[in-house]
């Protein structure tokens, strides 16, 4: 099929390579312009717009796609469908219309759960047991369009938002791809979401990582797992910002806040319920390392306090 592609990170990058390897043509892939990132604050390209540029595959990073010039040029490809993952701008109605078969989503969760920007994130914070990926005709509301396919996977007790993103990556790859199959051969139809259980994953906010240790040990734990990597769950001790990246719930009891035990197996923190076993962590101007590491340079004691930390400096 001849397809127009919109997606940006690393997510969407998997989802173009499959269809590439599939054997589809993409006359066109839409991303968002390049960002600062690093020390230097140098532009950086998205991880679809490197992939695109590498396959000689042409790129566009409008701003917006309300323009005519933009809608002309879009219609002017004769796009059997445009497929979107994760691009991060909204589609007007007209764009939606634009090739043949429409728009036709990606969506990292089971809609009608987690319609929004970070429903990865969502899902481990709310504790689910499952999630996985959803194929959908785009309409104009916010990821509220009929079904093609979906597929589930489980989250484990070890998943982090990374790990889950590089699970549904894999596996929102391989469903598009059998769906387009499908749809080639007018062997698929869209059916409604059902009415029941619809959610909002609002999109992340670095405020929300801010550990309160008066909240329960489990809760805080699937924090840390959500906001690994980006935006990392947050402290500060002795006024020095803190981030956690790796920590498992024990039995123990305290004022929210005090460190219960810091030795080379964990640094435990009392909780509103529980306790939280701190395993990797990282203070602000340093690197990741394992609680022993990290207590050879930052000695650290039982009655230490861990302090509600509503901006990280790391």
């Amino acid at each position: 099929m001849r397809l127009i592609f919109a997606g940006t990170p690393e997510f969407a990058a998997c989802a173009l390579a499959a269809l590439l390897r599939a054997g589809h043509e993409v006359a066109l892939v839409l991303t968002q312009p390049d960002r600062p990132a690093g020390r230097g604050m140098r532009l950086v390209p998205s991880a679809v717009k490197a992939l695109a540029q590498e396959r000689g595959i042409e790129v566009y990073q409008p701003l917006g796609l309300k323009d005519e010039a933009t809608l002309a040029r879009l219609r002017a490809l004769g796009a059997d469908a445009m497929v979107v993952a994760a691009y991060g701008l909204i589609l007007p109605e007209p764009v939606l219309a634009v090739a043949r078969l429409g728009a036709i989503n990606i969506h990292a969760s089971l809609l009608p759960r987690w319609r929004g920007a970070a429903p990865i994130q969502r899902a481990i914070l709310a504790g689910d047991a499952l999630t996985g990926i959803s194929i959908m005709r785009m309409d104009r509301g916010l990821d509220t369009g009929p079904l093609f396919a979906t597929e589930s996977v489980a989250i484990t007790p070890e998943d982090t938002g990374a790990s889950l993103q590089d699970k549904l990556a894999a596996l929102g790859a391989h469903l598009i791809v059998a769906v387009l199959a499908q749809l080639e051969r007018g062997l698929l139809r869209a059916e409604p979401q059902p009415a029941a259980g619809a959610s909002y994953a609002a999109k992340l906010a670095k405020a929300e990582a801010a550990i309160d240790w008066s909240e329960a040990a489990e809760v805080i734990e699937r924090k840390v797992r959500a906001f690994n990597p980006l935006p990392g769950a947050a402290t500060a001790i002795k006024g020095v910002g803190l981030k956690i990246w790796r920590a498992r719930v024990i039995p123990a009891t305290g004022a929210p806040g005090t460190i219960l035990e810091a030795s080379a197996t964990g640094i435990i923190v009392a909780c509103g319920g529980n306790a939280l076993c701190v395993l990797e962590l990282q203070r602000a101007g340093g690197k990741k390392l394992a609680a022993a590491q990290f207590l050879a340079g930052f000695p650290l004691a039982a009655g230490d306090r861990l302090e509600f930390f509503p901006k990280s400096t790391i």
